[in-house]
């Protein structure tokens, strides 16, 4: 089953020259908008002589949403090659930003096209890519006479204890692979005296 990912596990850069004009590229690991917004914010104040700040993005790791952005570039010649990029690399929870400086000369549609495309390329080349794990969260409540039990499977299963709160009852929290996601939460559906909940992406 389907239940990994790519990423990439820091910012990386990468650098493309054509006729003056200089591309910088930023790849970025994301978790959500907050962070890219902050990131643009960043970049922008970094480059405030740039002419342009296009960057494209893809986050989720099921549902995917994405965004492109030419920021002034004629349309389509710049957003859509970055993110063409990180589909063709398979990222997910990237943001590459391509921060351009112009040189005097106009390249055309088919030369911005290139020029973009390949500075993301460069940032995703020097990236460390990183395969991850779709992960489902559960919760589990249960007495104090299950402990064991519950411990057990949890120990033979392998599972990822992420939080416990043990007072008048029980209650834990695990992470599990989201293609054993099914058979881990059945085996304890049909524990008596266990109750089971969850099931999101953790």
């Amino acid at each position: 089953m389907d239940d990994t990912y790519k990423t990439i596990k820091v910012k990386s850069e990468g650098l493309f020259k054509d006729k003056g004009s200089k591309f910088f590229a930023y790849a970025f690991p994301v978790k959500n908008e907050d962070d890219i917004k902050e990131l643009l914010t960043r970049i922008k104040k970094e480059h405030h002589s740039a002419r342009h700040h296009c960057y494209a993005w893809r986050l989720g790791t099921e549902e995917i949403a994405f965004r492109a952005n030419d920021d002034g570039e004629p349309s389509s010649t710049a957003g859509k090659p970055i993110l063409g990029q990180l589909l063709s690399f398979e990222l997910t929870n990237v943001l590459i930003v391509v921060v351009r400086y112009f040189g005097g000369i106009l390249l055309g549609t088919s030369g911005l096209i290139n020029a973009y495309r390949t500075a993301a390329a460069e940032a995703i080349k020097n990236a460390k890519i990183e395969t991850r794990t779709i992960e489902k969260i559960f919760t589990l409540k249960f007495t104090y006479k299950e402990m064991n039990e519950v411990m057990q499977i949890i120990k033979q299963e392998n599972l990822n204890i992420t939080n416990t709160r043990f007072e008048l009852t029980c209650e834990l929290d695990f992470t599990v692979r989201k293609s054993e996601a099914t058979r881990i939460s059945e085996i304890f559906e049909n524990f008596y005296g266990v109750e089971i909940s969850g099931g999101n992406n953790a």
